[in-house]
């Protein structure tokens, strides 16, 4: 009895000394809008990728603190939906969330009325909310305001990083008129400008070829000439790749893009397209054949992109060979330049193939690199008791 009660008791005051955001558990999203329509708030919701690490380091960070969930938890109704999985999927699809993490606020009838985007300090990240409160800053507002003619430069830099990624014609339009008065040219402004320039075609690729004086006073004519080739690159393999059918045109490909690039760029890109897509598509047989193929050589490769080839082979392929080629390109990665990131995935192939004493070796490793660095050795650690 005393010990049951000494369990109840810090589990009460483990809920009275909660902090941070309260989000709804296991209620689907039509029951979360009935419940904010009842009680007159907006959804919140934190739309989120598993793999996303600013996501992480939201949860991690800003979401406990009590400030954070003292507003939220009075003003809305909250909720954390993984984007890629469940309806989810379908939210992202309506919502138009195409980067992680995306907050989104909702009225009880389903509306977007705000959103923004990214990790965002404790301030911000309350004066967002705020700011979804009030009808006169709202995103919805903000582009009435700027449908009425507003010029003001610092209005229109943040309303077009505001809705560059789930709005781009609109975004474009935005962009369009605060260049129209020539400002000069600061590293927030020429970083938005690459973000928009999705294509040969619109005001974004306009302003960068019209004023390529200007931008390489900022960098260098190498780096603007690597940019120019690959937004051209982009527009290219956006015509070649049909969406609905998810067939290559492979000739008008090669042949648009060996215009401004040599026959075997062309290939290669093409190769490396397709492999990508085929990850996207989960054909794996396809994805794990061109991408050993388009490797063989990976003496170009940094740190971080070998990393990323062998996680991505870890998590998707069971070959045992292609495995041990995975193997090979995390040590490649470790011995370029040692990191939490790259000895976790070295530990998890290791593991993987059966090797249980390297994977031990380097999960030790991993954990103490990451403990290091602060980073969330969480599932290294998982996986170091499990060997």
């Amino acid at each position: 009895m005393k010990k049951t009660a000494i369990l109840s008791f810090l589990f009460v005051a483990a809920l009275a000394f909660a902090q941070g955001i309260k989000f709804e558990e296991g209620s689907n999203f039509k029951t979360i809008l009935a419940k904010a329509k009842k009680e007159n708030k907006l959804v919140f919701i934190d739309a989120y990728a598993v793999w996303c690490g600013p996501c992480k380091l939201m949860v991690k960070n800003i979401f406990p603190l009590k400030p954070v969930g003292d507003y939220y938890n009075e003003h809305f109704v909250n909720a954390k939906i993984d984007m890629e999985k469940g309806e989810g999927i379908e939210l992202a699809k309506k919502y138009n969330v195409k980067v992680f993490p995306t907050y989104l606020f909702i009225n009880g009838d389903g509306e977007e009325v705000h959103r923004t985007i990214g990790y965002v300090e404790e301030k911000d990240f309350i004066q967002f909310a705020m700011d979804a409160g009030d009808p006169n800053k709202r995103l919805t507002a903000l582009k009435q305001k700027f449908e009425k003619g507003e010029k003001d430069p610092e209005f229109l830099l943040n309303l077009a990083n505001l809705t560059i990624y789930n709005d781009a014609d609109f975004s474009n339009k935005v962009i369009e008129r605060y260049f129209a008065a020539k400002p000069e040219f600061n590293q927030n402004n020429l970083g938005l400008l690459f973000q928009a320039m999705k294509s040969t075609e619109g005001a974004p690729y306009k302003i960068f070829t019209e004023r390529k004086a200007d931008i390489t006073k900022l960098v260098p004519e190498q780096q603007y000439a690597t940019i120019d080739k690959n937004v051209k690159i982009n527009a290219v393999m956006a015509k070649a790749y049909n969406t609905d059918t998810k067939k290559w045109d492979d000739a008008y490909f090669l042949s648009e893009s060996q215009k401004f690039l040599t026959k075997d760029e062309s290939e290669k890109i093409l190769k490396r397209a397709k492999a990508n897509r085929a990850l996207k598509d989960k054909d794996i047989a396809t994805y794990e054949k061109m991408t050993l193929e388009l490797n063989q050589d990976t003496s170009a490769l940094n740190a971080d992109q070998l990393n990323s080839l062998a996680w991505n082979f870890f998590e998707n392929v069971t070959t045992k060979s292609s495995l041990e080629t995975a193997v090979k390109w995390a040590q490649e990665s470790v011995n370029k330049k040692e990191s939490y990131a790259n000895t976790d995935t070295l530990a998890n192939l290791y593991n993987k193939i059966g090797d249980k004493k390297n994977a031990k070796i380097w999960a030790q490793k991993s954990v103490e690199l990451g403990k290091a660095a602060g980073e969330d050795t969480a599932d290294t650690e998982k996986l170091l008791k499990s060997l």
